[in-house]
Order: C-alpha cells, then sequence, then structure tokens
C-alpha cells in the first residue's frame, strides 16, 4: 500500500469516526418541521397508534422526573416524540400528553405540569 492510500484511508477513517447517526431528542416546548408549535391545537381523523414502551436511561441529575414519551402528529401522521428527563417542579406533578376522541376525531391534549 502506498503512502497516499494510507494517508487517504487514515483522513476518511478520522472523518468517519466524528459522524454519529443518533435520534435528537426534542426540547419541551421547542418544534422542528415534523411537529406542531407548542400550544397548536391538533385534531385529526386517525387513531394513535399503541403505545411505545420506551425503556428509561438512567437519571441525569439528582431529583430528575421522567416525562414519557407520546405520539404528536407530524407531516400527515403520527411520529413518535422520546421520553425525557426534567427537572421536578415542587407542588406539581406532570400530566402527559393523551389523545381524546370527541365527536369522531382525535384531539391531541399537550402535556403540563399540574398542582397536586
Amino acid at each position: 500500500m502506498s503512502y497516499r492510500t494510507l494517508a487517504l484511508a487514515a483522513a476518511c477513517s478520522a472523518a468517519l469516526c466524528a459522524c454519529v447517526v443518533a435520534p435528537i431528542g426534542r426540547p419541551y416546548g421547542a418544534y422542528g418541521p415534523a411537529y406542531a408549535p407548542a400550544g397548536e391545537v391538533i385534531v385529526t381523523d386517525v387513531a394513535p397508534p399503541a403505545p411505545y414502551y420506551e425503556t428509561l436511561p438512567p437519571p441525569p441529575f439528582v431529583g430528575a422526573v421522567w416525562i414519557d414519551g407520546y405520539w404528536g402528529w407530524g407531516g400527515g401522521r403520527h411520529v413518535w416524540v422520546g421520553g425525557r428527563y426534567e427537572h421536578g417542579r415542587p407542588g406539581y406533578g406532570w400530566q402527559p400528553h393523551r389523545w381524546v376522541q370527541h365527536e369522531g376525531r382525535w384531539h391531541l391534549q399537550e402535556g403540563h405540569w399540574a398542582r397536586h
């Protein structure tokens, strides 16, 4: 193998080592092209899929509260929004996102912190 070939292989290897393909969590209240903005009313004729059960990663800090993932809506279909840890709020509990059927259509009720 020539020096040029070896150098090219090393450069390609180094470039590829920096590439990581992984899903990125969505911070609460943020949105991207596949998600409706926070507070937007979402109504569809399509029932959400069965719940997706996530394996909880270890808490990243003391007092971390796990917020379950949920089926959101984007691009004309249900999209899984992964769970995440947040700092707890004293006197409050997390009310999860949920789909409610009303007059034959499905409405997404956003999750929120509610006073106990």
